[in-house]
């Protein structure tokens, strides 16, 4: 670009405008990956968070999204049909949450100053997805929660405040009872130890994903017969009551019909 400044005379003053325009961009881009403080935004699976612009700007032209990866398509309203829209002046809503929307986000805002000039405002935002589910022992538990972003998933039992690796992108699994399969991280033949909060993180620690995991209370019932017999046993104190009236009151009155002495023309 500078040489080709040099060699054109009659275009300097739009090689100079184009090499500020271009460190201005290597400017903001240094600043969206390493100076700005990101913003920590929790949501519940299947739920809906808002990330807030809190722009005082009144002229906004235009907002957009992206993540480390990828350009997030924003819808202008709710109406349509993606899970992302804008909402209010410049604040960004994610509605139908996944554990795939768990990550880093970078908000453009573009606003006209005092001055009618264009700038741009940058916010980066780290999205936390939370979610709590409940498993039968011995049953497979299955966590959806091996993101490419993923480096590692740790464990915390609920006796316990520290948190034990249970699996890495580097060392792997670390248990023969647990396995990978596509982004899944199984755990066969789930205990009562197997409870508690698994947490995913990213590559700079910073969290990703939070699964709290309860043992279900539920009996488990191989056949419908097995069914009937638990309903059976809860009901049986009131079931008694009601049985031993009822008989009480037929061998009463069978009792008494057979000690009545039979009289002709007198119906018993």
């Amino acid at each position: 670009m500078i040489k080709q400044c040099r060699s054109d005379n009659s275009g300097h003053t739009n090689c100079i405008f184009m090499i500020r325009f271009q460190l201005k961009l290597l400017l903001l881009g240094f600043v969206n990956y390493s100076g700005t403080v990101p913003v920590s935004v929790s949501g519940e699976k299947r739920g809906r968070i808002t990330l807030t612009c809190e722009s005082e700007a009144r002229e906004i032209s235009d907002i957009s999204l992206s993540s480390r990866s990828e350009i997030i398509p924003v819808c202008p309203t709710e109406d349509c049909s993606g899970r992302v829209y804008k909402q209010g002046n410049c604040d960004v809503v994610f509605k139908n949450l996944s554990f795939s929307d768990a990550g880093t986000y970078f908000m453009r805002v573009y606003y006209s100053n005092d001055q009618t000039e264009l700038e741009r405002q940058i916010r980066t935002y780290q999205l936390h997805i939370q979610d709590e589910v409940s498993v039968k022992t011995g049953e497979e538990l299955k966590l959806d929660v091996l993101l490419s972003i993923a480096d590692k998933v740790q464990h915390q039992s609920r006796r316990s405040t520290e948190w034990m690796k249970v699996w890495s992108r580097t060392d792997g699994v670390q248990s023969e009872r647990i396995t990978i399969r596509d982004r899944n991280l199984i755990i066969n033949e789930f205990t009562a130890r197997d409870a508690g909060s698994y947490r995913v993180l990213g590559s700079e620690e910073e969290p990703l994903i939070t699964v709290t995991v309860t043992e279900s209370k539920e009996i488990q019932d191989d056949t419908d017969g097995t069914k009937h017999r638990s309903y059976w046993i809860g009901l049986t104190p009131i079931t008694v009551l009601v049985v031993l009236l009822v008989l009480i009151r037929i061998a009463v009155t069978s009792h008494k019909r057979l000690h009545i002495p039979y009289l002709p023309g007198v119906t018993q």
